[in-house]
């Protein structure tokens, strides 16, 4: 096995430090900020976070009330069009980090698909409102018994009717 596919990789105590969180932070298609802006107001809160720069916006980690209040002040740049997510693992991860795996981590075509309905979602988030979902009732027992009967019977009469044609 190749060294940089360490199974067991030499993580810090940072890494297991269960008060540390990961978050990506995502940047919708109609986002009013570019992730070169997110990265840089993110240096400038100075926070002690590790900040990462990324194909979809960025990667912030550090302990929880840190990365909490950055995504707090961050948000309010564009609250419809930057969202985030939480992930296990920090960034440059050996167990996750693509340079390290030869390819896109394991939850990346997850996040591909999630990343094209942002811009509903803020949408939505930008223009609520009230929504009624009407509650479809079960079929009945004895509608469901009718409709099985007439198909029943449908299906004897065509029977039938290929076997008479058969014995022309």
């Amino acid at each position: 096995m190749p060294a940089n596919l360490c199974i067991t990789p030499d993580l810090g105590k940072e890494d297991m430090d269960p008060e540390v969180s990961t978050r990506m932070i995502i940047l919708s298609s109609k986002a009013n900020v570019s992730e070169s802006e997110v990265v840089n107001f993110l240096h400038m809160l100075n926070l002690p976070l590790t900040i990462k720069w990324t194909c979809y916006g960025a990667m912030i980690s550090g302990k929880d009330k840190y990365v909490r209040q950055a995504i707090r002040e961050l948000r309010k740049l564009d609250p419809y069009g930057i969202f985030t997510k939480e992930r296990g693992f920090a960034p440059g991860d050996p167990r996750r980090c693509r340079g390290h795996r030869y390819g896109p981590r394991e939850g990346f075509h997850q996040m591909e698909k999630e990343f094209r309905i942002l811009d509903y979602v803020g949408e939505a988030l930008k223009n609520p409102r009230d929504v009624e979902i009407e509650k479809k009732e079960p079929v009945s027992v004895d509608y469901f018994k009718e409709v099985l009967d007439k198909a029943l019977e449908e299906s004897e009469g065509s029977s039938k009717e290929k076997s008479e044609d058969d014995n022309k």
